[in-house]
């Protein structure tokens, strides 16, 4: 686990999810979970993915991060979650059962972007990473729509949080989890009684309300809002208070994907649309 001040990272030691069309010889999986939240229902966020780790070397893999599909061959998480060497888990919903509906694909390029530090509160918590094979369409896994450059939310608008991190700081559930939590606009989360000046613009912020956050595990997950009449990745899960994780005016805190896609474009050869 990660500090920086009163920061925890959402992530580092949980667990998550899978892919293929066929039970993989070792699909074998440990796990850990958004606070505030419920159940997703299956096949909904079909975008949404699991980063997973074999630390041990012992054939388990760990669910450490989330992340969302952005094309066939790439992935979009959190900077701070690169650790090591991966394997992605599409098409998951239950990280304890192989359900035939998860892919799993290992990575072949990891690329960070250029200015991140290591320092959450200096920003550009992004990464992507580009799949050693193409993720297919079996009914369940979808491409991430992204939102128009530059585009902020206004105060309040609710969005979805969605991954498989705690649900509080013990309690840990198999199935992904979905919660709705109201954006902060960054003149108040920018507020000393609030992130103060490390909620930079380049982020969005919300929830606060001491009930509904992001958790362990689900750094590098969308931030999932109705926008331009379709659901789009407003959002990465960068960071969050120390201790609970949902605390009063201590909402979890999102690279902002609006203000990284000249980026995102120039990684994945994306064509804006």
């Amino acid at each position: 686990m990660l500090r920086l001040d009163v920061l925890f990272v959402y992530d580092h030691m949980c667990t998550k999810a899978l892919i293929w069309a066929k039970p993989p010889p070792n699909y074998k999986v440990h796990n850990e979970r958004v606070v505030g939240g419920n159940n997703a229902a299956p096949n909904t966020w079909k975008w949404q993915v699991s980063l997973q780790i074999d630390s041990y070397g012992d054939g388990y893999y760990y669910h450490i991060c989330g992340g969302s599909i952005i094309d066939g061959s790439h992935i979009m998480t959190a900077a701070h979650c690169i650790l090591s060497v991966y394997r992605v888990v599409a098409g998951e919903y239950n990280l304890d059962e192989y359900e035939g509906s998860e892919q799993l694909i290992d990575v072949e390029r990891i690329t960070v972007h250029p200015d991140w530090t290591g320092d959450l509160g200096n920003g550009n918590d992004i990464a992507i990473l580009k799949l050693a094979q193409y993720v297919y369409d079996n009914g369940y896994v979808a491409i991430a729509n992204l939102p128009a450059p530059e585009q902020m939310l206004p105060d309040g608008f609710s969005c979805y949080i969605t991954g498989w991190g705690y649900m509080d700081c013990e309690k840990r559930l198999m199935h992904i989890q979905k919660a709705l939590i109201p954006v902060v606009e960054h003149s108040i989360c920018s507020q000393p009684e609030w992130w103060g000046e490390i909620a930079l613009k380049s982020m969005v912020c919300a929830g606060g309300d001491g009930v509904v956050s992001g958790c362990q595990g689900d750094s590098g997950g969308p931030l999932n809002c109705f926008t331009d009449g379709d659901w789009r990745v407003h959002g990465v899960v960068s960071y969050g208070p120390s201790g609970f994780c949902n605390q009063w005016r201590k909402p979890t805190v999102f690279t902002r994907v609006s203000y990284f896609l000249d980026w995102i474009y120039s990684v994945s050869f994306l064509l804006p649309i």
